[in-house]
């Protein structure tokens, strides 16, 4: 054979097996892993699931290069809960965390069951406001597989930082206790340090989770932005509702966010093998958002208050522009995030979510389990976020009364202790859960409440019995729950 030949063919061959060689490695080497959480972000408040007035451009462009989940659920309906579920993989009757500083919120007397209140305790009903430092956390797995791990931004689940290499919650090395809602300057900042962080361990494998403090309330954003939305607000004479001008400034600073994490991603070659993800950590609050077409809001088990906005890209698995709507939850993050690792779960601790990685690849996994919620306390509503009566009245006050629910495909049941009343509804059919349907289906009711109260004992779910001495148990019909004289404070 001609030399010449044999030396080209030669080196053809060991090009090829050096691509191979390439291709493969790539394939096995560990994803880097980033987590930007919104706090606060209704399903309905970015642009594409249908707002009309905020704008959303990075991370509506998430959905076109990755994957839009559009039946993604917090494992709480508020903040405290989904992050405990997000970062302990566990439901949240194991970690007894129900919200924000451990009590209900709004007036005890109409409080049928004696449950922590404002300055009111029960010694039945545990209510802990901060993750066991003996917990494993999703980022202590991680770091069995060789990741480098990072929280910026809000933590809210104890002092206890669960094993992160950083925890810091403005950017700057603040003090993880501390607090920064409202700052019109914190984003930035969480930003700066984010992509300072990548640019620092772009050699990976790293697991970082930005959490912003934007959009909760006080609603506040910089002047120049806020005067932009106004002016597109002014620009129109008639829009169909009084949109918040501040709260879409906010969440321009969010979006700028997820923009600039995604281009220092692809300024450093790391895009392909980087599973993205944007998500919230609940619903919309009420007076500050609208909804619709969901019912409910921040603090509801119905819709509103746990369906959130969630899209993930990962250019070496997942598909552009492509839709899942089988439900994921808080929970399934840490094993999810273990499989792709191949990182060991936790032995100490139930982990209660499954891996949705297949999900991921287009496979049609998931479709056949449960999922569930519990919540022993009461919360105040206001506005369309009054979804649930006071017991024995038509009188709507309360966002959440004591109550616990499952999900299963399309289908969700919602048992409601004070009463031991059920809901089912069908949210495929139905998104906007106007329609009740235990009596018309009564075998699918039967069920799922079944699995849900074989789940409440596996979990030992407390469930309230004790009777508040304070409430009115006559059921007097003609009880009226009076209006609150001011919106309650949407941290809870």
């Amino acid at each position: 054979m001609n030399i010449k030949l044999i030396t080209v063919l030669s080196i053809a061959i060991a090009g090829f097996a050096a691509l191979t060689t390439s291709y493969a490695a790539a394939k096995t080497t560990k994803p880097n892993i980033v987590f930007i959480l919104a706090d606060d972000l209704g399903w309905a408040d970015v642009a594409y699931n249908g707002h009309p007035f905020n704008e959303t451009p990075n991370i509506d462009k998430l959905i076109q290069a990755g994957m839009k989940f559009d039946r993604a659920y917090a494992g709480g309906p508020n903040c405290l809960p989904m992050r405990s579920c997000l970062i302990s993989g566990m439901y949240t009757p194991r970690t007894q965390i129900w919200n924000p500083g451990g009590k209900s919120k709004g007036e005890n007397k109409f409080m049928k069951f004696d449950v922590p209140s404002k300055g009111k305790k029960s010694r039945t009903i545990p209510s802990k406001i901060a993750m066991e430092p003996s917990v494993t956390s999703i980022a202590e797995v991680l770091k069995t597989a060789g990741y480098t791990t990072a929280r910026f931004g809000k933590w809210h689940v104890g002092k206890d930082t669960q094993g992160f290499d950083i925890s810091d919650p403005n950017g700057k090395g603040g003090k993880i206790g501390r607090k920064f809602y409202g700052n019109i300057n914190v984003a930035e900042w969480l930003t700066d340090a984010s992509v300072k962080f990548i640019e620092d361990n772009k050699e990976g494998p790293f697991f970082l989770y930005l959490s912003h403090w934007d959009v909760h309330a006080p609603i506040r954003a910089r002047k120049d932005v806020v005067d932009k939305f106004q002016r597109k607000f002014d620009g129109q004479k008639e829009w169909t509702h009084d949109w918040n001008v501040p709260f879409a400034a906010m969440l321009e600073a969010a979006d700028v966010s997820v923009g600039r994490v995604r281009a220092k991603l692809k300024e450093l070659g790391l895009e392909e093998n980087t599973l993205f993800i944007f998500s919230s950590d609940n619903g919309g609050p009420a007076g500050i958002t609208i909804s619709a077409p969901l019912k409910g809001a921040k603090g509801a088990f119905f819709e509103g208050g746990v369906r959130v906005p969630t899209a993930m890209v990962w250019p070496a698995v997942i598909k552009p522009k492509t839709v899942c709507d089988t439900p994921i939850t808080s929970v399934d993050f840490m094993p999810t995030f273990a499989e792709m690792a191949g990182a060991k779960l936790p032995q100490n601790q139930p982990v209660d979510g499954k891996s949705f990685t297949g999900l991921l690849k287009g496979e049609d996994i998931l479709k056949d389990r449960s999922i569930f919620w519990h919540f022993p306390l009461y919360l105040l509503g206001v506005d369309h976020g009054r979804v649930v009566p006071v017991f024995g009245t038509n009188e709507l006050y309360w966002r959440a009364t004591p109550s616990s629910m499952i999900m299963n495909g399309d289908w969700k049941l919602i048992h409601f202790f004070e009463d031991n009343s059920i809901q089912l509804y069908n949210v495929k059919k139905d998104i906007g859960e106007k329609y009740e349907l235990s009596k018309s289906n009564p075998e699918m009711a039967k069920k799922l409440f079944e699995e849900l109260k074989t789940w409440q004992k596996e979990t030992k779910a407390v469930i309230p019995t004790v009777l508040n001495k304070s409430f009115d148990s006559s059921g007097d019909k003609s009880q009226k729950a009076s209006k609150p004289k001011r919106k309650p404070n949407p941290k809870s």
